[in-house]
């Protein structure tokens, strides 16, 4: 059969470093891209930590000034990136380096969208809405969840509709990004859980994705089956570096799936969910995960078998259905074990607002490439069905 022209992009960062002592590099990068003096972005907890002042020891060593602006918040908000954009602007600044999680990143983003283009960043809510490069950017990640230090996504709430803007554009990917083990190490076991249940969320959507590619599934596949093997240990020890390297590596190829596949109806609800309550991003996905994926079986069956076998499930003598099936019970009961909360209800998700964030869900870029469509009320039985 003849196919129709189809073509699909593949981003990423310009340089990628891992490995155990990668963030030493930062300095040197930020001088390569030839800067003067860098924003920093982070939130008050690295601040608090003292990660964001060894950062800038070590840039200022490679000579290029720090300016550190710590206002990032968990699900970062219009007004955080305003007041960023402030800061930039003030002190002279000419490239932006973001340290930590996906809110760190997201905000930097949402600052360097700015700062390229004008306007402010509500004007960036779509896909490819700017029309001129951000800064130098360099992204430091101290999680293994989000990706969110090499994709063009940008997650950024409105503050006035309380919905979380999804903004895809290829020109906020970061210069660098960097995944540093090191700086990982003793995160609290919570956040290990939510984070890594983040990156495989991030993998299953990808591979279910109806823009999936040869490329795409690889990464895809390749992380489900670190994180499988990595994540448990990870938040059972806080200080197993091989299982945080590991699971740095998972993320990262997560990250490299959805930023080229995109995402499906998991992020497009959770994202409503953050909106709407400030939630953990990575906790809400992984609730929504199992209920998205019982709803999304019937339309590939064979993408769910193969995730069950990433997932270490021994499918033989299986159908195809029987063998889905058992990936998404994989799912719930690894999600349990490491404990994240087993229904909305216990995040004081209610009932009555369920339609509004569905309404809003059903408008998330994030859902275009679900590979089952939904009705306002599917979306909504889905949200019940995670409750």
């Amino acid at each position: 059969m003849a196919l129709g022209k189809q073509t699909y992009g593949f981003f990423i960062p310009t340089v990628s470093l891992m490995g155990i002592g990668s963030a030493e590099e930062t300095g040197p990068q930020v001088k390569a891209l030839g800067a003067s003096k860098a924003l920093l972005v982070t939130d008050k907890g690295i601040k608090a930590m003292g990660m964001a002042d060894k950062i800038k020891e070590q840039v200022e060593a490679a000579g290029v000034q720090v300016v550190i602006f710590d206002g990032a918040e968990p699900n970062p908000t219009d007004l955080n990136v305003a007041d960023g954009v402030k800061v930039y602007q003030e002190t002279g600044c000419d490239a932006i380096i973001t340290l930590g999680g996906g809110s760190s990143h997201d905000c930097g983003k949402g600052i360097g969208l700015v700062i390229g283009n004008g306007g402010v960043i509500r004007d960036f809510e779509g896909v490819n809405k700017s029309t001129k490069p951000m800064p130098p950017f360099i992204a430091i990640n101290t999680t293994a969840g989000t990706a969110s230090e090499m994709t063009r996504f940008c997650i950024i709430t409105n503050t006035d509709t309380h919905v979380k803007m999804a903004i895809v554009d290829w020109r906020c990917t970061p210069s660098v990004a960097i995944n540093d083990p090191l700086l990982m190490v003793g995160k609290p076991a919570a956040l290990t859980a939510a984070t890594g249940m983040d990156a495989l969320t991030h993998a299953v959507e990808a591979y279910v994705s109806t823009i999936a590619t040869p490329i795409t599934d690889a990464c895809a596949i390749k992380a489900i089956e670190l994180i499988a093997q990595y994540l448990s240990p990870a938040v059972a020890n806080g200080d197993d570096l091989e299982a945080r390297d590991k699971m740095a590596y998972a993320e990262y190829l997560a990250g490299m799936a959805f930023n080229n596949a995109s995402l499906g109806y998991v992020h497009s609800m959770a994202h409503q969910l953050g909106g709407f309550y400030n939630l953990p991003h990575g906790v809400c996905n992984a609730i929504l995960l199992p209920a998205v994926s019982a709803y999304n079986l019937i339309a590939c069956p064979q993408k769910f078998a193969d995730i069950a076998v990433a997932l270490g499930e021994n499918i033989d003598g299986l159908s195809v259905t029987e063998a889905a099936e058992k990936a998404i019970a994989r799912i719930r009961s690894l999600s349990a074990s490491i404990g994240i909360p087993t229904g909305l209800k216990a995040l004081n998700v209610k009932e009555e607002d369920l339609k509004v964030m569905a309404e809003n869900a059903k408008k998330d870029a994030c859902q275009f490439t679900n590979p089952r469509k939904a009705t306002l009320e599917q979306v909504i039985d889905i949200f019940k069905a995670a409750m």
